[in-house]
């Protein structure tokens, strides 16, 4: 700051931004600390270290980023404006000339609220006639060469003029029409009142020809810089006398920023945009509709995933060597499922976030279900669901990203690593809110709802696009926030996909128990993430609004005379086990159709049921007669079943019954399995027994294992689990957001911290900042005196780390050694040995 400018300050003005923190209340430090929460990683030891650490180039870029378009805009303008710049010059570069008498209330409003976001986030300090950017963000928003202003300004005359030689300097003011002056500075000034005055800045444009005001029109917008020759033409040279273009290197050319400001009517931003684009509504369906839609789709994801590990009982497929799944694993998975590839994907890493799923870290490693499957298909279906949802809404790894290539160019595949993103959560919540706004049973348009995201959190920078006027080639450039745009746009698209299989919309709209989901509508749309326990309470009661819309499972099917059963509904759950393994699926959908075959019969009646159990079990469970030709499909293949037994030998097949062997050994098909007579009712085979009973199954036969005392071996289905497995934790860019409790510790420690560094001391011996040092005699004689007289000191203090520090105490009593004091700095009272105290000072009177 200079001399002239301290002159001019208030006197209760701050004079840094570690000031205008200081002259903060707690509740407006403890909003800084959850706006940017990284300021409290540690905890600052006082308002100047969270000054400094506000303004460090990592935490300016982090909190920029998460501005809306709006308010990006207003830093943007300030980044241009002089310094300090008043509200009233802020004003003018975003509404133009036309000051407060044309801009609109809602510009005026949004103003106000966008310069009080930057204060609130210390991005902006000082009063309405000194606002100041914070240094880092001005030079992160500023124009350069190299990094083009947002704005698509350039640099100011002095600064474009700043190489420049003074006798050129005064060809320029001379050909502008002005009076040569006595020195490059005063000159340059003369010309940036030229360009600042709205009259004789019109006057002078015009007088220029049409080309030159045409290549004006080209920069005007940005980029401002361009390329001429060594030899320009005739309407260029006009510009370059006038130093309406300025050299900034060899064939370089640019567009001064106050010349560009008059052409631009005094705007910083072509067009600014003050209020968020609305979220429009694309069809409108009756929430009846939308909620059983919804309900439906929420069924349909529970049975799904149940499929899914049901389908990985016995152990899944494989892990790669570089974790997750291979490609042929999904594909046969998405047939297994009978949804697409994405689809089936999406319904992998879902079990694998709610920790349904888990690698069983074997020397062959597969993955299985955890134990953890097991008490969630004992809970109610409705809660369930909202594990489900609560797990994808928190979750961090992104199942859209699969089958995609990451920075390395190697595949993504599912159950494997670099899919988390941890922007995810944020979006699908932000997504989810923006559908409250629309009346119920609304769904959105998509563009409108991109369109919405995009102003909540835009790319920093913009990109522009480049021409060729008049013999002035303007350059081009990229914005870098482009990406991780895209990226949100498709993780935006991916939460409105699947929130939709998830039965959180149905139709495209929010539902009920979506919204329930929520929490409270009341200022849903600009709430913030919920916290676990919050999110916990939200899910319990969108469970409680789902139940009564989830079909009741049956206990009952419907058996047809051509060896069906139609299941109407969902079913029990014992009902549901023991018909899977006495019939195969053969539809699904609202109501599933499940096929009687020889294979399934005789599936069953390898797990150990009989005849007469088949036929009392169906006989309770359909509401139809059993029909004939399934009882007679049932009673055959049980008469069959068992007759032929077949152990380990390497392998045998005994029989009773001669004629059956002697049709064995003629049947051709039999050849591969090597077989030969032992004795009358006796086959042994080369192949294993496994081998054998699927090769006289092919055939026709219905063998049974025996064991080695000759007791049939009943086979049923054996699930394998994991060892206990927790849900993988999601991946957060940052410290997460502190909540009130931790936010009011950390404002006191702050204050005190701050208490301790800023009190006046007494005749303080050291440097500014310095420990104070004192002999042991002395320490121990202020000590006591303190106790007496009931005054705060200040002391030095190394911990057992080796850690100095400053305190603010006021001593209690002194003994043993130890001061036992009430600590201002930590707001409690604490008991210090007193040789880690480095010395010790009194405070000033006041």
């Amino acid at each position: 700051m200079s001399t002239d400018e301290q002159a001019q300050r208030p006197a209760d003005t701050p004079r840094s931004l570690a000031e205008a923190l200081r002259s903060r209340g707690d509740e407006s430090l403890g909003a800084l600390l959850q706006a940017r929460p990284d300021l409290l990683t540690p905890v600052p030891t006082d308002l100047t270290q969270l000054a400094t650490r506000a303004a460090t180039r990592a935490s300016v870029v982090r909190a920029l980023e998460r501005l809306d378009r709006f308010t990006q805009q207003v830093a943007e303008a300030l980044a241009v404006a002089p310094e300090p710049a008043t509200y009233a010059e802020l004003h003018a570069l975003i509404a133009g000339d036309q000051g407060s008498d044309g801009a609109d209330a809602a510009t005026d409003e949004a103003l106000g609220r966008a310069v009080g976001v930057l204060r609130e986030q210390a991005l902006v300090w000082g009063p309405d006639d000194r606002l100041r950017l914070v240094r880092t963000a001005r030079e992160l928003l500023a124009p350069a060469p190299q990094y083009p202003s947002p704005t698509g300004l350039g640099p100011t005359v002095a600064e474009a003029t700043a190489g420049m030689s003074p006798n050129r300097i005064q060809d320029i003011v001379t050909a502008a029409g002005l009076p040569s002056t006595h020195d490059a500075v005063s000159a340059v000034r003369s010309l940036t009142d030229l360009f600042t005055d709205r009259t004789r800045m019109s006057a002078l444009l015009d007088e220029a020809p049409a080309e030159s005001v045409e290549v004006l029109s080209r920069l005007v917008w940005g980029p401002p810089y361009g390329q001429v020759t060594a030899d320009p033409a005739r309407h260029l040279r006009w510009l370059l006398d006038r130093g309406l273009l300025l050299p900034t290197s060899p064939g370089t050319v640019v567009l001064p920023r106050e010349a560009a400001l008059h052409l631009r009517a005094g705007r910083a931003h072509r067009v600014i945009e003050p209020a968020p684009p609305a979220v429009q509504p694309l069809r409108e369906h009756r929430p009846q509709v939308v909620d059983a839609t919804a309900a439906g789709q929420a069924y349909t994801a529970l049975a799904t995933v149940e499929e899914l590990l049901k389908d990985w009982d016995e152990g899944g497929p494989t892990v790669l060597r570089a974790g997750g799944l291979s490609v042929r694993d999904l594909k046969r998975t998405a047939v297994a499922l009978d949804v697409p590839e994405p689809v089936a994907a999406f319904w992998v890493e879902l079990a694998y976030a709610a920790g349904l799923v888990a690698s069983d870290g074997e020397a062959d490693e597969r993955y299985a279900a955890t134990p953890a499957y097991d008490d969630w298909q004992e809970m109610p279906a409705a809660e369930r669901w909202s594990a489900l949802v609560t797990a994808w809404l928190t979750a961090t790894r992104t199942a859209g990203l699969i089958g995609g290539r990451d920075g390395k160019d190697r595949t993504l595949s599912a159950l494997g690593p670099h899919l988390d993103r941890s922007s995810a959560p944020e979006i699908r919540h932000r997504v989810l809110t923006l559908l409250t706004t629309l009346p119920d049973g609304a769904s959105p348009t998509p563009d409108s709802l991109l369109a919405r995201l995009r102003w909540e959190r835009p790319p920093r920078g913009s990109s522009g696009g480049g021409a060729s006027a008049g013999g002035v080639s303007t350059g081009s450039s990229t914005s870098a926030g482009n990406a991780p745009l895209e990226l949100r746009a498709r993780i935006a698209q991916w939460t409105l996909n699947e929130a939709e299989l998830l039965g959180i919309t149905g139709r495209g709209a929010l539902s009920s128990h979506g919204r329930a989901l929520l929490g409270s509508e009341e200022g849903a749309a600009t709430a913030p993430a919920p916290s676990p326990a919050e999110l916990a309470a939200s899910a319990a009661r969108a469970a409680r609004l789902l139940t009564p819309l989830l079909p009741e499972p049956l206990d009952h099917v419907l058996l047809q005379a051509d060896l069906t059963a139609v299941a109407p509904g969902p079913l029990e759950r014992p009902l549901a086990e023991t018909l899977a393994v006495l019939a195969d699926v053969e539809s699904k959908g609202g109501a599933t159709v499940y096929r009687f075959t020889p294979g399934s019969v005789r599936r069953a009646l390898d797990a150990g049921k009989s005849a007469s159990d088949l036929h009392a079990f169906l006989a309770a469970h359909s509401r139809t007669p059993v029909p004939q030709p399934l009882a007679y499909l049932i009673d055959d293949v049980a008469r069959k079943h068992g007759h032929l037994r077949i152990g380990a030998a390497s392998a045998y097949v005994r029989c009773d019954d001669e004629a059956l062997l002697n049709e064995i050994l003629a049947d051709k098909r039999s050849q591969g399995l090597r077989l030969r007579r032992l004795a009358p009712t006796v086959l042994a085979a080369q192949a294993d027994p496994g081998t054998l009973l699927e090769g006289l199954r092919s055939m026709g036969f219905a063998p049974a294992a025996e064991s080695a005392e000759g007791d049939v071996l009943i086979h049923r289905a054996h699930a394998h689990r994991t060892p206990p497995r927790t849900a993988p934790e999601p991946v957060h860019d940052g410290p997460p957001l502190p909540d009130d409790t931790m936010t009011g510790a950390a404002v006191r420690a702050i204050r005190a911290g701050d208490l301790a560094s800023t009190t006046p001391r007494k005749a303080a011996p050291e440097a500014t900042g310095a420990l104070p040092r004192t002999t042991a005699a002395e320490t121990l004689a202020t000590m006591q005196a303190a106790v007496l007289t009931g005054e705060a000191v200040w002391i030095g203090y190394v911990n057992a780390e080796g850690s100095a520090s400053q305190r603010v105490i006021a001593p209690i009593r002194v003994e043993g050694g130890f001061v036992t004091a009430y600590d201002h700095t930590a707001d409690e009272v604490r008991t210090y040995p007193l040789h880690r105290v480095t010395g010790v000072a009194e405070l000033a009177d006041d």
